[in-house]
């Protein structure tokens, strides 16, 4: 029987696993990019649904849906950004992206 305390360690296993992906790889954009999905899309939304089942309320589901909505329109746009970004500079490591003009 799973419990809550099993979700939430999940969640927090990934959470930390994002994080790790966070510092250990500030190169390239891409990767930071999906690290930080990782963490606000899989690790949070894991809590929001596991507390949302285990209190019987459908309010946690329902707010996951809404964040799912944002970041996928966030994600469009910040792909749509990397893209403009390496037609003009031809990377997208972050040592290069630090003088943007405009």
């Amino acid at each position: 029987m799973l419990t809550l305390a099993h979700f939430l360690t999940l969640g927090a296993i990934l959470f930390a696993i994002s994080v790790i992906g966070i510092f250990m790889n500030r190169k390239n954009l891409i990767v930071l990019l999906m690290a930080i999905e990782l963490m606000l899309l899989l690790a949070v939304n894991m809590n929001f649904i596991a507390f949302s089942h285990y209190l019987g309320d459908a309010a946690g589901q329902i707010f996951v849906f809404f964040i799912l909505t944002v970041a996928a329109a966030e994600s469009a746009i910040g792909l749509a950004i990397l893209v403009v970004l390496f037609r003009n500079l031809n990377t997208v490591e972050v040592e290069e992206l630090d003088e943007l003009k405009g």
